[in-house]
């Protein structure tokens, strides 16, 4: 657990990240393979994620990225967050855990 002064690790914000779903696939956001990159720096206490959507048309393009941010703001120790949306490499199926596709029926 984090203590003052100090920032989240990468599995804290991982964890976070576990509690956004995807709208329409009852999948965690990580599991579903949408996060590519946390970068954290702890000397300007920022976290920056590279995510990518499931398509560029996907309905919650604007509110998911806002989404996580927000998520990982609440972390102690962050005081900023920042979402790049890329599409390289796309997204596909295979991205999705192992445990998201048996969770899924996929296996």
């Amino acid at each position: 657990m984090t203590t003052p002064n100090t920032m989240p690790t990468s599995a804290e914000v991982i964890a976070a990240l576990k509690t956004i779903f995807d709208p329409e696939i009852p999948v965690d956001i990580y599991e579903l393979g949408l996060i590519y990159e946390v970068k954290i720096d702890s000397e300007r206490k920022r976290v920056d994620i590279d995510m990518t959507l499931t398509s560029p048309n996907c309905p919650v393009a604007e509110s998911l990225p806002r989404d996580v941010e927000d998520k990982v703001m609440t972390l102690e120790g962050v005081e900023v967050a920042t979402v790049e949306v890329v599409f390289e490499p796309p997204w596909t199926k295979d991205m999705i855990s192992e445990e998201a596709r048996l969770e899924l029926g996929f296996l």
